[in-house]
């Protein structure tokens, strides 16, 4: 898995000109599944997400996690961050994983998550949307998953 981590002020997304997520201050994550991803890579990023110490302290040192600030979650799948982009222009996405595995552990990813007590939102998987954000910072930062590193 990677997952592109963005600290935000706020953050919303739409699908059909609907808002069907929307966050305050917190993660924007953009999450990318391999098709050889499994919930041991899951588990892992989510450990590394709600214990990531980006958020400013009273001395605006970068000390604190998601959980010290209540801060909320917007969870965007995003296949095209497994591009192999190395031969040629045309990127491919043929390492992304498949609907039938991808959602399955995506939808873990996000229960995962719930079990921070932290407010968890998304998108809706495969659907064209329209992300709005107001990067905090900006501070982003890119995750792969325990099996990549």
């Amino acid at each position: 898995m990677k997952i592109v981590v963005q600290r935000v002020s706020e953050a919303s997304v739409k699908a059909d000109g609907k808002i069907v997520g929307e966050i305050n201050a917190g993660f924007l994550l953009l999450v990318g599944i391999d098709e050889n991803d499994e919930k041991i890579d899951a588990d892992w990023l989510v450990q590394k997400i709600v214990n990531l110490r980006i958020f400013g302290d009273e001395n605006d040192k970068l000390n604190l996690s998601i959980n010290d600030i209540k801060g909320e979650i917007l969870c965007i799948s995003q296949f095209t961050l497994i591009a192999d982009y190395k031969k040629g222009n045309r990127p491919s996405f043929i390492k992304a994983a498949k609907p039938d595995k991808a959602i399955p552990l995506f939808e873990y990813f996000k229960e995962e998550l719930l079990k921070s007590e932290l407010k968890v939102e998304s998108g809706i998987f495969g659907t064209d949307m329209k992300i709005s954000l107001i990067n905090d910072g900006p501070v982003t930062i890119v995750l792969d998953s325990i099996t990549k590193i």
